[in-house]
């Protein structure tokens, strides 16, 4: 009787997030009276699943805070309206493939964050971005909340930079965080190298160093981050992959990027040359796309227009009426995507397009 070798089993989301991949930061489609554009929505999200990438960060900083607010109230909106089109989306691919990794942002104090992540684990989400952004907290403070919000949900740390409401924190913060045995993954998003470095000695440092995964969140050195590898007691790791406003443009294109980034790791030295040479190209892309020139003022506007160029959004509007984009931006964005084409995937969006709009 001949021997039946089991079918290899299906990863989880987190397994998928261990091992890294590509997680567009979800934006938020308004329509001109700045209200929930539920159409593009969704078609948003059927964008980002089309393109390849193997997770969406929903209700973040490019999802804007403001969703939170109760005179809005969009979070739980816009929670359950990527959660729906995922399910569909992985109902229709049928078994035997990996899951999209649904990660949630949780926002404010302990008692906020909490509940946060409990309405996202209601809606079937996988994880939580825990904001590190909370008035008057201090690190123990941060931790301790990281803990309570673990027992809902498993968590990605989070380094934001300062022009978005982050802070400094220190290398015996990021170590203590990564011992803490829900926290899954850390973004590190300071936009400094140093502060960078910091993050990455820490979590080698710790008991739990094979354990969580580092995702780039320095969407001005996306392929630096990449391609730089760091050493734990056990061997050699990588950052895991990108969770990123930058990718949630031009995202089939990023997908391509972390294709490549991967077969470099794997020995390709051409390939990796190639990619430190193009490594400028998508910063000076991401400093037009996210407003550098103007202390990131126009940071969301700036994702908004490149979308709206596609026709995946109506207009470049915010929940915030002074969220717009900075004079000259919009020029920027359109100079840097005619010089480096490799960047853009408008072909793919016009493909498909009419699909996802339905």
């Amino acid at each position: 009787m001949p021997t039946l070798t089991p079918a290899p089993a299906t990863p989880s989301a987190l397994d998928v997030l261990a091992s890294g991949t590509v997680v567009p930061a979800h934006p938020l489609a308004l329509d001109a009276g700045r209200r929930l554009d539920e159409r593009r929505q969704r078609a948003l999200t059927r964008y980002y699943l089309a393109a390849g990438a193997g997770g969406l960060a929903v209700g973040v900083h490019t999802t804007q805070f403001e969703i939170r607010e109760p005179s809005v109230g969009l979070l739980r909106p816009v929670l359950e309206s990527a959660a729906d089109i995922v399910r569909a989306h992985e109902t229709e691919r049928g078994p035997g493939h990996p899951p999209v990794v649904k990660v949630a942002g949780a926002c404010g104090y302990t008692a906020q964050a909490v509940a946060e992540a409990e309405l996202a684990a209601s809606l079937g989400y996988d994880a939580v971005l825990l904001s590190p952004a909370v008035p008057g907290a201090d690190e123990a403070g941060l931790l301790d909340r990281t803990r309570a919000v673990g027992e809902v949900l498993p968590v990605i740390g989070f380094y934001l930079q300062d022009a978005v409401g982050g802070r400094h924190l220190s290398p015996a913060y990021w170590r203590a965080l990564a011992d803490i045995p829900s926290v899954v993954a850390i973004k590190t998003a300071p936009f400094d190298r140093y502060r960078t470095a910091e993050v990455i000695a820490a979590v080698a440092a710790a008991d739990r160093a094979d354990e969580v995964a580092l995702y780039t969140g320095n969407d001005d050195a996306i392929i630096q981050d990449l391609l730089t590898p760091y050493r734990t007691a056990s061997g050699l790791r990588w950052f895991a992959g990108g969770l990123l406003g930058q990718w949630a443009v031009w995202t089939r294109a990023a997908v391509r990027l972390f294709e490549e980034v991967r077969a470099a790791r794997a020995g390709d030295h051409a390939l990796t040359v190639d990619l430190l040479r193009r490594a400028p190209q998508l910063s000076e892309a991401n400093a037009a796309v996210f407003d550098v020139r103007y202390d990131f003022r126009g940071c969301i506007a700036g994702v908004h227009e490149v979308l709206r160029g596609q026709g995946l959004l109506a207009g470049t509007w915010c929940l915030n009426p002074e969220e717009r984009l900075s004079p000259g931006q919009a020029e920027e964005i359109a100079r840097v995507a005619a010089a480096h084409p490799w960047l853009t995937d408008d072909d793919f969006v016009r493909e498909h397009l009419d699909d996802w709009l339905r």
